[in-house]
């Protein structure tokens, strides 16, 4: 059985993160091929020991050092392929990439996906910007190949870059509505009352924006804000006291059954984000049915959502405006269609463009 090797994730499962959850839901579905994936000790968790037929999990230590930690974790997972060379090199995003290329010229192809434009995040220097933008250059251009979750990033590249990338999209599982509230109850959060938004704690996540249109509005009376930060707690704190109203209620991070509680009694999802590749969790909003609010971007544009669901990224006053009018409509699911989202699917077309390349 042939090696893949991964490189560009903190590790799964139970590790917060898109790219996370990504790999979590996609390597187990391709027998085919053994996966070797590289971990970081200080994000792994309980449910971290999970054990896959066709996984091998390498977990290092590693420093918790902003723009440090990522990089020196993949050059070391370069290292150690060099040594125990895989049949191939999957790589997640552009930083990591730049240390699987060299690889690819000792004989060793690379695909890399593409899961967002990381130098449009605020949290980034701009020697880290710099970085990211040369990266993303020569990872399009030596790649042997490109995978693009989000369909209209991939357009904005030429032919040549195109002939040789693939779109295919992130998926969602089927939803697993519950009547259990007891984490809800741990919380003190009221079922069917409350505005949810999910994912990590960071700054490009405009999570500011949602928690002033609460503080301005009457018609917003809970916000339950799932995630937890990775590195930046001086955001939260900063976050925490933008809460003037104690409308605000931060849970950590999330997930399971206690989720799946989230969803089944959140009155609408708002995903206030100022950049984003192709958001999962507005799949998993999709799947519970729920009415959603999110930012006009070019990725929450990829699946089809009301025209009124959309408000400029980062403009408090239309997005208050945009919950507030999501409230005052009568209470009931919305149907999506999520038919091109199902992971069995899109594993099947991942495991295609390995084949083709190897």
């Amino acid at each position: 059985m042939k090696t893949i090797a991964v490189l560009g994730t903190r590790g799964f499962p139970g590790v917060q993160g898109g790219v996370e959850s990504h790999c979590q839901h996609l390597y187990p579905l391709m027998p085919q091929y053994r996966f070797r994936i590289y971990r970081r000790k200080p994000y792994l968790t309980a449910q971290s020991m999970t054990h896959y037929s066709n996984i091998e999990f390498v977990d290092w230590q590693s420093t918790r050092i902003q723009g440090f930690e990522a990089a020196w974790h993949s050059m070391r997972a370069a290292w150690h392929c060099i040594w125990h060379r895989p049949a191939l090199i999957h790589v997640h995003n552009m930083g990591p990439t730049l240390f699987a290329l060299p690889l690819r010229w000792l004989g060793i192809p690379v695909v890399m996906t593409y899961h967002s434009i990381n130098y449009e995040h605020r949290k980034w220097g701009k020697l880290a910007r710099w970085w990211l933008r040369q990266s993303e250059r020569l990872s399009l251009r030596y790649c042997d190949h490109i995978i693009f979750v989000n369909r209209l990033r991939q357009q904005h590249y030429d032919d040549k870059i195109q002939q040789k990338s693939t779109f295919i999209p992130n998926g969602v599982e089927p939803a697993k509505p519950t009547t259990a509230t007891q984490f809800l109850l741990r919380h003190h959060i009221t079922p069917g009352a409350y505005i949810l938004a999910v994912g990590r704690i960071t700054p490009e996540k405009g999570l500011e924006h949602l928690i002033e249109a609460a503080c301005k509005s009457t018609a917003i009376t809970q916000v339950v804000i799932a995630g937890d930060t990775d590195h930046d707690t001086d955001y939260l704190k900063q976050l925490k006291a933008l809460d003037t109203q104690h409308k605000v209620i931060f849970t950590g991070y999330a997930t399971g059954n206690d989720l799946c509680q989230l969803y089944s009694h959140a009155r609408l999802l708002a995903l206030p984000s100022l950049s984003e590749g192709f958001p999962m969790v507005l799949l998993e909003a999709m799947s519970y049915h729920l009415p959603i609010v999110a930012s006009d971007l070019e990725a929450t544009r990829l699946v089809s959502l009301p025209g009124d669901s959309y408000c400029a990224a980062g403009d408090t006053t239309a997005l208050t405006r945009a919950l507030e009018q999501a409230l005052s409509k009568p209470i009931g699911p919305i149907q999506y269609d999520l038919s091109d989202y199902d992971w069995t699917a899109i594993a099947q077309r991942t495991l295609e463009v390995f084949t083709s390349v190897l």
